[in-house]
């Protein structure tokens, strides 16, 4: 069961976003998508004996209530950046993307090194 939750700031690419911001933000989105899926697979490890993390019975209510609060937790961990995997991600990705008229990289690129 998936639960939809409005979008968390920064996790919704704009209508009129450049491919290099829409690769920004997809990044973050596979990052909350991958933690969402390992806190998925820890809350279903038990460790060897009754009572492990997924032997705590507690209904649909309990399930819906740990899945919404993993959710939460990955938003927030994207947002904080502390795991770093969507800035890994976009900056290898980034090669593939044309950078965007007026984003500077073509102005930086061109400008005169110092010293030269």
């Amino acid at each position: 069961m998936s639960t939809i939750l409005p979008p968390v700031a920064g996790m919704a690419a704009k209508a009129d976003a450049t491919d290099r911001e829409k690769l920004h933000v997809v990044a973050k989105q596979f990052e909350a998508l991958f933690v969402r899926e390992m806190l998925a697979a820890a809350r279903k490890t038990s460790f060897g004996g009754e009572g492990g993390a997924g032997d705590i019975e507690g209904g649909q209510g309990l399930e819906t209530f740990r899945q919404l609060q993993d959710e939460r937790f990955a938003d927030v961990t994207v947002q904080s950046g502390v795991l770093g995997l969507a800035k890994m991600l976009e900056e290898q990705m980034a090669r593939f993307v044309p950078d965007s008229p007026g984003s500077g990289a073509d102005e930086a690129a061109a400008a005169p090194k110092p010293g030269s």
